[in-house]
C-alpha cells in the first residue's frame, strides 16, 4: 500500500470484520474439552458454523490488520505521553470523538529532531499491530512530525526555550572579546567557502594576526560532534585569544549541527571567547545565542577580530595631530599664566623692607600692651588692697554681734517659758476642778464593785460595794436597788 495519508476518521476497522473469512469468527468462545480417557461423543451443533477459541480470532484479525495497513499516515493529537526508561515512547492519538495507543520504539525516536508531548498535534507514519495475548491493537510509529511547524523548527523552539531556562543565553555570563587578538582559531570547514572569506578578510585587513584553522565538518551526520571535539581541542591547546566557529549560508538542514544541544553547551564550557558566524544575517541559530558574540557573516566576524591596519594608521594620525594641538594650547596657557604671575609678583627686598616695618611695627604695639597689662594690675591691686578691712575690726564687731544675739536668744527664751508656765497653770486648774475628788469633797461618795466603778444599780442587789467619802471608804453590802423610772 503506498504511503497515503488518510485521517483518523478514515481508519474505522468496521468493515474489515465483515470482510474476515467465515472461518475466523466465531459466534461463542469456548474452552477446548481436556481430553479423557473415554472421550464422551460429541455434541451435535444446532447450526452449521464453526466454533473458534479466542486465540484464533486473535491471530485473525492481526493477520488482516497488519496486512491490510501496512503503511499509513496518521493525524491526532498526542495524549497520555510516558518516556520510559528504556528510551521507549507510549502515547496515545486521539481526536474529537475516538483515540488510539500508539509506540514509538527507542530507534525510531533517537531520529526525532524534537521531544513529543501531551497535547501536541502531530502527524505520523506506520502500520497496525496486534497484540494477541490482550487482543489489542496499536499503531506502530516509525515517523513523526509536528502539524503547523517542521520537526526542525520545533526542535529548535524546544531547545532554545531550555537553554534559555537553564542562563545559558545570559549577557552576565558572556566574555569580552578581545579587542586586538594575536592568535585567532577558527573551527569550520577547511573546504568551505566561509574560512576563505575570513582568510580573505584578515589578509586584507591586517599583517600581524596568526590564523589557525581547526577542521571540522559544518554538516551533516556527525559534524556536530566534530565542531564539539574543535572547540574542547582550540581549550586544550590554549593557544587562541578568540575563537571563530560557524559556516556559510544554507538551508536550515545545513546549519541544524549549530542547533545541536552538545554544540551549545561546548561553546558555553568554553573559556576561550566564541564568535558565532553561521550563515547569512538572517540565519539564527542556538551556538548564535550561546556564543560571546553573534556576527551576521564569517566575513564579518573577520572584520571583529582584526582591525584595519590603515583604519588603526589614520586613527594613530589623527590622535598624533589632536595631542599636538592640545599640548600647544596647553602650553599657550601655561605661558598666560606664568606672565600675569610676573605681573602680579613684587620685588623680594621691597617685600623683605615692608616685612621690617610690620615687625617693628607688632613689636612696639606688644611692648605697649604689655604695659598697659601691668599698668592695670597695679591699679587693680591697690584698689583691693584698701577695700580690705583689719582682722581686728572683723573679730571686734562678730563679739558684738555675737554678745547681742546671745541677749536675744536668752530674752526669747524667758518669754517662752513664761507663757507655757502661765498655760500650764490654767489647765492644771481647769484639770483640777473637773477632777471626781472635787465632787466628792462637796459630800458625793464613789461607788465601786471589786475595784471597778459601778455605773448602774440593775446588777447590785445582794453584792457587796465600796464606797469612797471625802475622808475614807465605806463597805457594804446592798440589800435594796431601786430603778428611776424614765420620764
Amino acid at each position: 500500500m503506498s504511503d497515503q495519508k488518510v485521517s483518523p476518521s478514515q481508519g474505522r476497522w468496521d468493515h474489515l470484520l465483515r470482510e474476515i473469512p467465515s472461518q475466523a469468527v466465531k459466534r461463542e468462545a469456548v474452552r477446548k474439552p481436556v481430553p479423557t480417557p473415554e472421550p464422551e461423543p460429541p455434541i451435535q451443533q444446532e447450526t452449521e458454523d464453526e466454533i473458534y477459541s479466542v486465540s484464533d480470532i486473535n491471530r485473525a484479525v492481526k493477520q488482516r490488520l497488519e496486512g491490510e495497513f501496512t503503511h499509513i499516515w496518521l493525524q491526532g493529537e498526542i495524549s497520555n505521553f510516558k518516556a520510559h526508561t528504556s528510551g521507549h515512547h507510549y502515547f496515545s492519538l486521539k481526536d474529537a470523538k475516538a483515540q488510539v495507543s500508539a509506540v514509538m520504539f527507542k530507534g525510531f525516536n533517537a531520529k526525532l529532531k524534537f521531544r513529543p508531548e501531551s497535547g501536541m498535534e502531530v502527524l505520523v507514519r506506520g502500520k497496525i499491530t496486534v497484540y494477541e495475548p490482550r487482543g489489542n491493537y496499536q499503531v506502530f510509529c516509525e515517523h513523526m512530525e509536528p502539524v503547523g511547524a517542521g520537526a526542525l523548527q520545533k526542535a529548535f523552539e524546544q531547545l532554545k526555550a531550555k537553554l534559555q531556562a537553564e542562563g545559558l543565553f545570559a549577557e552576565e555570563r558572556k566574555q569580552a572579546i578581545p579587542t586586538f587578538p594575536k592568535n585567532i582559531g577558527v573551527v569550520t570547514s577547511p573546504t568551505g567557502a566561509a574560512i576563505q572569506d575570513i582568510l580573505n578578510v584578515l589578509g586584507r585587513r591586517s599583517k600581524t594576526v596568526n590564523v589557525t584553522v581547526i577542521p571540522a565538518r559544518v554538516q551533516g551526520d556527525g559534524a556536530a560532534a566534530e565542531i564539539v571535539r574543535g572547540i574542547e581541542l582550540a581549550n586544550q591547546l590554549s593557544l587562541f585569544d578568540v575563537l571563530i566557529v560557524g559556516r556559510g549560508g544554507g538551508s536550515i538542514e545545513d546549519l541544524w549541527c549549530f542547533n545541536e544541544e552538545s554544540v551549545a553547551r561546548a561553546i558555553a564550557a568554553s573559556n576561550i571567547p566564541i564568535i558565532s558566524a553561521v550563515g547569512h544575517e538572517i540565519d539564527f541559530t542556538i551556538s548564535d545565542f550561546v556564543a560571546d558574540l553573534r556576527a551576521p557573516t564569517p566575513s564579518a566576524a573577520a572584520e571583529v577580530v582584526a582591525k584595519s591596519e590603515q583604519e588603526l594608521l589614520e586613527k594613530l594620525k589623527f590622535y598624533s595631530k589632536s595631542l599636538r594641538l592640545l599640548c600647544y594650547q596647553r602650553i599657550e596657557s601655561y605661558k598666560k599664566q606664568v606672565r600675569h604671575s610676573q605681573q602680579r609678583l613684587l620685588d623680594p627686598r621691597k617685600y623683605l623692607r615692608d616685612s621690617i616695618l610690620r615687625l617693628d611695627d607688632w613689636n612696639q604695639r606688644l611692648i605697649q600692651a604689655a604695659w598697659r597689662k601691668i599698668e592695670n594690675l597695679r591699679l587693680a591691686n591697690k584698689a583691693l588692697v584698701k577695700s580690705l578691712k583689719s582682722p581686728m575690726t572683723i573679730v571686734s564687731a562678730s563679739q558684738a554681734q555675737n554678745q547681742y544675739l546671745s541677749k536675744q536668744v536668752r530674752s526669747a527664751m524667758l518669754s517662752v517659758l513664761q507663757r507655757n508656765r502661765s498655760r500650764f497653770s490654767q489647765s492644771t486648774s481647769l484639770l483640777d476642778s473637773l477632777s471626781p475628788l472635787r465632787t466628792v469633797d462637796r459630800g458625793y461618795g464613789i461607788v465601786r464593785q471589786e475595784g471597778q466603778l459601778v455605773p448602774d444599780v440593775a446588777s447590785l442587789k445582794g453584792k457587796e460595794i465600796e464606797v469612797e467619802l471625802r475622808d475614807g471608804f465605806i463597805a457594804a453590802q446592798v440589800t435594796k436597788t431601786k430603778i428611776k423610772k424614765e420620764s
